[in-house]
């Protein structure tokens, strides 16, 4: 089983994401990570859909996407793609270890968006794998709260 990144172009309508994800569920295929916005087309949204499936799956289910009428087109991201992901992470911090997280978060080109008097959160954007090394680096000091977006992207050129 491979991991693919689907990305969607779709009609910005009420109904589309609940279509899209009964596809999954009906097939028994699970979602990694899911990502809707909408485009410079007020019209239409962009979904970025995570998988970890077999070959033969993969072209089932974007046989299905494309059979759906709200979908306009189906592209799987490759790795010349252009792709980040978002996370924001809240870590407990004291006077020790204050400085040690303000350098990872600088080594890893985040921002500190909240601070008070026990917390800290975190902004990181990058590549999963730059998202998931920032977490490790600040696992220690005692995570709170992390929440992910998933990965969005878009093919280059």
């Amino acid at each position: 089983m491979n991991r693919y990144v689907l990305s969607l172009l779709v009609e910005n309508r009420s109904g589309v994401l609940s279509k899209i994800s009964g596809l999954f569920t009906r097939r028994g295929f699970n979602i990694d990570s899911l990502t809707v916005g909408t485009t410079d087309d007020p019209n239409l949204s962009r979904m970025t859909i995570t998988i970890t499936v077999d070959e033969q799956m993969l072209e089932q289910i974007s046989k299905q996407l494309n059979k759906l009428v709200d979908v306009i087109k189906v592209t799987e991201l490759s790795a010349k793609s252009v792709s980040r992901e978002l996370a924001l992470v809240k870590v407990g911090y004291n006077i020790k270890n204050q400085s040690l997280i303000k350098e990872a978060v600088n080594i890893f080109r985040g921002n500190i968006v909240d601070i008070d008097s026990k917390n800290m959160v975190i902004e990181v954007t990058g590549t999963e794998e730059k998202i998931t090394a920032l977490i490790e680096l600040v696992k220690p000091f005692g995570i709170k709260e992390m929440v992910r977006s998933g990965v969005t992207g878009l093919e280059r050129g």
